[in-house]
């Protein structure tokens, strides 16, 4: 009985003890302890989680830019920094970037306008009936050398076919004039301009691509003579149909069907004549009576320099202007491929192994910013931009 109650106060004191809340107290510590161990080895575990996460979607979001800059670059080749920003503007929507990008370059283009353009390219396109060479300038070399620069002139070339002679006076050749192509409607098939905009879009569009002013500066058309071929040679060449230089002349023959293929050789070696020789005019008859007393008047003082007598001189004269011919007159100039005669003998030769009397109808001589003053940059602009 007295262990059996000893037993019990023991039992009462120990539910004493654990109602009073010592243990409780102990428990809930420990507990807090440990929870206060665990929240804190859990909110590092989700601390580092969270990270992580940011970490990965600032490296896709990295990623992904660098992607849409690549990409927008290709489309338009403008400069990285105005790509970038740019997309960085439009909210990384490409297709509204690229819009944007345009939006400027119109703007420099229009504002870089006024700055000589004297280098380019010579374009040239046939058909059956006509040949159209354009002249497309810009500043540098660096951009006449640049495909999509090329690409535009061939494609400027081509629509130079299709106009027609506004002039009344019915001509196998005429000039073609920038304003007669500005709003024609052009079908791009470039990776980097595509689609139908007008001539002159096109060529602001490339100046915008290119950062230099673009200019359509001239065209020439010939017809195809009824009779005949048209040669062409071009000079300095970086693709069919481009060059520097051109040559272009039309061989009229009473029976075209009769050796053409001579026809064609010896008119392919008249056009690199033409771009060799500089002749400007075609027979002797047709130097204008302006020129030729200008030159006269510059021989005589020459001449006249010397001290001789007035006969000496006029002999000394007419000798200069017949050597003057000999520079300036196609028909007279010494043949290039053959020095030993001159074009009017090699037509005569052409003419005997035809069987068939063959002449020049026209020619036409062209070169890259000929006429065009070659200015240094405006002094000022380097001032602004050293300031």
């Amino acid at each position: 009985m007295a262990f059996s109650g000893g037993a019990r106060r023991l039992s009462i004191k120990l539910s004493l003890v654990n109602s009073s809340g010592y243990g409780r107290h102990f428990t809930t510590s420990a507990c807090k302890r440990a929870s206060s161990e665990t929240s804190s080895i859990s909110g590092d575990a989700n601390s580092q989680l969270g990270i992580g996460i940011f970490l990965r979607r600032f490296s896709i979001a990295a990623s992904d830019q660098t992607n849409l800059i690549k990409q927008l670059r290709e489309r338009t080749s403008a400069p990285i920094k105005d790509v970038k920003a740019a997309l960085v503007d439009s909210s990384w929507d490409i297709e509204l970037a690229q819009k944007e990008l345009r939006k400027r370059g119109k703007v420099l283009a229009s504002k870089k306008s006024s700055r000589t353009a004297a280098e380019g390219l010579l374009a040239l396109a046939q058909n059956k009936n006509k040949t159209a060479v354009i002249e497309l300038n810009c500043e540098t070399d660096f951009v006449a050398r640049n495909e999509i620069f090329q690409y535009l002139a061939l494609s400027l070339a081509k629509q130079a076919l299709l106009v027609e002679n506004a002039s009344l006076e019915a001509s196998i050749s005429f000039q073609v004039r920038p304003e007669s192509l500005e709003d024609m409607v052009l079908n791009l098939e470039h990776p980097k301009i595509n689609g139908e905009t007008t001539v002159q879009s096109a060529i602001s569009e490339v100046a915008a691509i290119m950062g230099e002013n673009v200019k359509l500066r001239r065209g020439f058309v010939m017809s195809t003579p009824s009779q005949g071929v048209i040669s062409t040679y071009l000079h300095t060449s970086p693709q069919p149909g481009l060059g520097r230089i051109a040559g272009i002349l039309s061989l009229e023959v009473d029976d075209i069907k009769t050796q053409v293929d001579a026809i064609q050789r010896v008119g392919s070696e008249l056009a690199m004549h033409l771009v060799a020789a500089k002749p400007l005019f075609l027979s002797r008859e047709l130097v204008s009576s302006e020129a030729l007393e200008n030159e006269r008047e510059i021989l005589k003082s020459q001449a006249e320099a010397s001290g001789k007598s007035q006969m000496a001189i006029d002999k000394m004269v007419d000798g200069r202007i017949r050597k003057y011919f000999e520079e300036v007159v196609l028909l007279e100039q010494k043949f290039i491929i053959n020095d030993a005669m001159n074009v009017k003998e090699v037509l005569n030769n052409l003419s005997k192994e035809v069987g068939s009397p063959v002449k020049i109808g026209s020619f036409f001589r062209m070169e890259v910013g000929e006429g065009i003053g070659r200015e240094e940059a405006d002094a000022s602009e380097h001032v602004a931009h050293a300031v």
